[in-house]
């Protein structure tokens, strides 16, 4: 894991919204995939630090969370 990315080299990347975030304004994160890694940052901060972790955790992090909002 990695927090050190600056957002002028993350610019270059296609950024997605979860399809369950809303308009509101609300709690939300984006992720972007380059090659090995899934870029991930504040929706509201998109200037602000970027977690880059590994495609496998980034699976790891979804299943769990699909799970947990299937329960």
């Amino acid at each position: 894991m990695n927090i050190a990315e600056s957002s002028t080299a993350a610019s270059g990347l296609a950024w997605f919204k979860s399809s369950y975030s809303g308009t509101e304004g609300g709690q939300c994160v984006e992720v972007a995939a380059s090659t090995g890694v899934v870029h991930v940052r504040d929706s509201k901060a998109v200037t602000g630090p970027i977690l880059r972790v590994s495609p496998q955790a980034w699976a790891g992090f979804v299943d769990l969370a699909s799970s947990e909002r299937n329960a």
